[in-house]
């Protein structure tokens, strides 16, 4: 049984992936009142090359009382410590916990929280946003990584997700694929917040790119992550144009007026920067920058 915690565009795209070849898939919502719901709406819709599917999954709140043996946790990161202490007592011994959050810091939580559980580190380039209530559109192939810092052994259903679609290869260096993603995300998402644009608006912006990637590089390399900063910028510059239609995530959280993951990107990279004594004068900017530009929105910087 695939469970899934979190009805965000990642949780139901895997969701309806799994189910359409046949694997069981229970969602896991927060109250009664999400289950309510989600049950007079009938299932979840993936809405793919213009062709719309309903899969009529079955659901429970988080206090039901089945035990859990494979969770995936698809909800935001600032979400994921407490949605797992709500469930740590369905967790079987010995059971799986797939982390799919972006930046970093909200794993290492998790984990300390369920200690007998294996985490495994999920990091996914997929294309898919809402476009209603249990409605997800899938805009793009990706890849997913996947990897356990802790155990390099692959799980057997790696093969499930072969078959349903989730395109994936197994990472032995998962920790340097999240510092990687980290890095593009602060390079990319908080110029986008600030400057209003889509991401193909930072091409007016060169010289700032340029100086956040230096400074990202130097950061991952102080981390220990030498290889997350091999051709940095290059790989920011590609995905800036092969982007450049589409909003951020950041970008589209603070247009609907949503608490972003601030706190677990170019927050996290402050402190860990901080930690370090390493001086990153514009990455440090523009972290005050972006945190004045929530507050005046309104919106929490944590």
């Amino acid at each position: 049984m695939w469970h899934i915690l979190g009805a965000g565009s990642l949780g139901m795209l895997w969701a309806a992936r799994l189910a359409r070849i046949g694997l069981p898939v229970q969602l896991m919502l927060r109250n009664e009142e999400r289950l309510a719901a989600y049950r007079q709406v009938g299932g979840v819709t993936l809405v793919e090359n213009g062709q719309t599917s309903r899969y009529p999954l079955p659901a429970q709140t988080l206090d039901n009382p089945a035990p859990i043996q494979r969770l995936l946790l698809a909800c935001k990161a600032y979400d994921a410590e407490a949605a797992v202490a709500q469930i740590a007592p369905r967790l079987m011994a010995g059971a799986e916990l797939i982390l799919l959050q972006n930046g970093l810091g909200s794993q290492a939580a998790v984990a300390a929280q369920v200690p007998g559980v294996r985490c495994i580190l999920a990091s996914s380039t997929e294309g898919a946003y809402r476009d209603g209530d249990w409605r997800v559109v899938f805009a793009g192939h990706g890849h997913t990584w996947l990897g356990d810092p802790l155990a390099l052994e692959p799980p057997p259903w790696l093969g499930e997700l072969s078959r349903s679609g989730i395109t994936h290869d197994w990472s032995l260096d998962i920790v340097g694929r999240l510092w990687r993603k980290l890095a593009l995300n602060c390079a990319i998402n908080p110029l986008t917040v600030l400057y209003d644009c889509r991401n193909g608006g930072l091409d007016e912006h060169p010289a700032e790119v340029a100086t956040l990637c230096l400074e990202l590089r130097e950061l991952l390399h102080t981390c220990g992550q030498a290889a997350a900063a091999e051709g940095l910028h290059d790989e920011v510059l590609r995905v800036i144009h092969a982007t450049a239609a589409n909003y951020s995530s950041m970008h589209q959280d603070v247009a609907h007026g949503r608490r972003t993951e601030v706190a677990y990107l170019l927050g996290y990279a402050c402190a860990a920067a901080q930690r370090h004594r390493c001086t990153l004068p514009h990455l440090e900017a523009l972290h005050r920058r972006l945190l004045d530009h929530l507050h005046a929105r309104g919106l929490p910087s944590q």
